[in-house]
């Protein structure tokens, strides 16, 4: 069960990563931005449908949520049952199970958040079912994020919270599925421990970087003309 969650988590690691590369295209400006896109949408075509390969991806996101998930439940449950029948034959030191107790707890509602925010996220910015300041239009994401933000304000309150949780989880993940996995051990375990807290950090601050830039005016407002009229042969649905 471990090694689910330690590959299933990678997984995801990789995949966030690679979104947050996507997200700082904001900063290029709005027709780069919604290019990239669009780029997303079409690519490998003919070989695989328009979205296709976003169709996949996602589909592999879901199989390993649902892995991760329940192995985390899995593990949780007979950590408890193992706690109820028998107390510690060697207690740890006082200070190593308080640290391992707390990181436990973080990361099992950590998940919770996660998961709730993984829905907010599909629901604001992929089906465009919740568009908090305004109407968002398919192809235009540009200008679904930046209403997002700068008029719904309040959502950045979300993100905040939502992406505090994931760098939280990213720090524990990271060097504890690779212990999981056998990538470390030892006196490498420090080293990589300070790796994960740096890849933690960037994570929380590539994703907050765009939402702080658009609540405080840092980048350009979207054009009165939307991308998606001008290309819409390309980005439309």
């Amino acid at each position: 069960m471990k090694r689910i969650m330690a590959y299933s988590g990678l997984f995801f690691l990789f995949f966030v990563l690679f979104h947050a590369y996507g997200n700082l295209k904001y900063f290029e400006g709005e027709d780069v931005y919604n290019g990239y896109a669009a780029h997303l949408r079409t690519m490998f075509m003919p070989i695989l449908p328009r979205e296709g390969l976003l169709w996949i991806l996602r589909a592999i996101m879901v199989a390993c949520l649902v892995g991760h998930a329940g192995a985390a439940f899995h593990l949780w449950h007979r950590n408890n049952k193992a706690r109820g029948n028998q107390k510690y034959a060697v207690k740890k030191a006082h200070a190593e199970y308080a640290a391992s107790r707390y990181a436990n707890r973080t990361m099992r509602w950590g998940g919770v958040i996660l998961v709730l925010f993984i829905v907010w996220h599909i629901l604001q910015f992929t089906t465009l079912n919740a568009t908090p300041g305004g109407h968002y239009v398919h192809g235009d994401a540009y200008k679904n994020m930046y209403l997002g933000f700068h008029d719904a304000p309040w959502t950045y309150a979300i993100y905040f919270i939502a992406l505090a949780a994931l760098a939280l989880h990213a720090w524990h993940g990271v060097w504890s599925a690779l212990q999981t996995l056998g990538a470390i051990r030892g006196s490498v375990i420090p080293g990589v421990r300070i790796i994960a807290t740096l890849v933690a950090l960037a994570l929380f601050v590539a994703f907050m970087a765009v939402p702080t830039a658009i609540l405080f005016g840092w980048v350009d407002v979207p054009a009165a003309g939307s991308w998606t009229a001008l290309h819409g042969a390309v980005a439309g649905h």
